[in-house]
């Protein structure tokens, strides 16, 4: 596998630049493309579940994404140090009934010298919401780069 960058150590810069792309391939909602991003054996705890390789976080991502539809997701850096990332975020979305949630994480990140994710560890909360408390109204795929994030909208 060729190296994803940017690659660690991280400046502050880099590490924006990292959240950034990792938010990207979230939202286009591509398990395979997404995957790709993480080491072959890369090690997960998503909520209470724990994930260990590329072929269970296609897995995964494949449930996560049919079950959460419309899926649109803002990543922000909250911390960086040498190989590791810290972030917070939000997301919204909606289940097979037209129930609206808007779910709130922190992830801590680690990369191997090729810039790929070899540890991931999400902790994640769920809040109902009304349609019309939803911030998230591009259209689906990427967030335009003038669409603001967490600490503009309040998050």
């Amino acid at each position: 596998m060729s190296a994803r960058p940017p690659l660690p150590p991280f400046t502050h810069e880099s590490a924006v630049e990292k959240v950034r792309l990792a938010e990207d391939g979230w939202n286009s909602r591509s398990p395979q493309k997404v995957a790709l991003a993480y080491t072959e054996d890369s090690r997960w705890r998503n909520r209470a579940e724990f994930i260990t390789g590329r072929d269970e976080i296609v897995q995964f991502l494949t449930r996560k994404w049919a079950r959460e539809l419309d899926y649109r997701l803002i990543k922000e850096l909250w911390a960086f140090d040498g190989h590791r990332i810290a972030v917070r975020f939000a997301y919204e979305w909606h289940d097979d009934s037209g129930h609206w949630y808007r779910s709130y994480g922190n992830e801590n990140w680690e990369f191997d010298d090729a810039g790929l994710m070899r540890v991931r560890h999400a902790s994640i909360n769920d809040v109902p919401i009304v349609e019309s408390d939803r911030k998230y109204h591009w259209p689906l795929g990427r967030r335009p780069d003038d669409h603001p994030g967490l600490s503009d909208l309040g998050l």
